[in-house]
């Protein structure tokens, strides 16, 4: 897999046109993320629009509901060509085996390869304190996500996302092809706005993440290509391609 394989650009704060500008600027590109923002002011048709720049779709709306809503939607996700879904860990046992199965049916009936789905364990915004203060978990942030990656892996989903503090640990218990995605990836010298748990690229692929969602840091910068391209050199020096 090459670098670029490993890097996915998260188009947040973008419209439709904003992101198919962008997108088709970037020399090399492969994978976008297309969060909540964006799905909900465009709609899938982003997805059509940007799968037709030859660009593979990380559709991240985190879905949690009833297994019954969170099947259909992973069913609806699938049919419209988004390769990785992700999914609510806590969402329980049968919503995440649900929507496992339904995602591979959607994918088949439109003749598209099965999607890997990707369960959220602790979104990297949360911190231990402030998880037992505001919600009332009084566990550490480590074995929350160990416990709800468990889960993942028993549901047989791909995968899960986590931040790069918890992907060597998950890497020891789930082997690939169990997929580690993982946010909170900042370049050396770049802000860490709201993220809390980050690392640079290649830290975080030698700690055994799959691939990195990187957002702010790429599209925010004055020279986009630049900071896309010291993110692959990263991993292709440092890192375990």
């Amino acid at each position: 897999m090459n670098p670029e394989d490993k890097i996915i650009i998260a188009l947040d704060g973008m419209d439709g046109e904003q992101a198919i500008s962008f997108a088709s600027r970037i020399k090399g590109l492969r994978w976008v993320k297309v969060g909540l923002e964006l799905f909900v002011l465009e709609g899938p048709d982003v997805l059509i629009k940007l799968r037709e720049l030859g660009l593979r779709i990380f559709l991240d709306l985190k879905f949690h509901d009833i297994p019954a809503t969170m099947a259909g939607s992973c069913r609806r996700a699938a049919a419209i060509g988004a390769e990785l879904i992700t999914v609510h860990a806590c969402a329980g046992l049968k919503a995440l085996q649900d929507s496992q199965w339904a995602a591979c049916e959607g994918a088949a009936q439109a003749g598209l390869k099965s999607p890997t789905l990707l369960a959220v364990t602790v979104l990297t915004s949360w911190d231990s304190k402030k998880l037992a203060r505001e919600i009332g978990i009084e566990q550490s942030i480590q074995s929350r996500v160990e416990e709800l990656a468990l889960l993942a892996s028993q549901a047989r989903i791909g995968g899960c996302i986590c931040s790069p503090w918890e992907a060597k640990a998950l890497r020891q218990r789930h082997p690939l092809p169990f997929d580690l995605v993982t946010p909170g990836i900042r370049p050396k010298g770049t802000d860490l706005n709201d993220q809390a748990r980050v690392m640079t690229p290649s830290e975080a692929i030698q700690s055994g993440a799959s691939r990195l969602v990187i957002g702010r840091p790429v599209t925010c910068a004055e020279d986009p290509v630049h900071v896309f391209d010291m993110c692959c050199s990263d991993i292709a020096s440092h890192g375990q391609v």
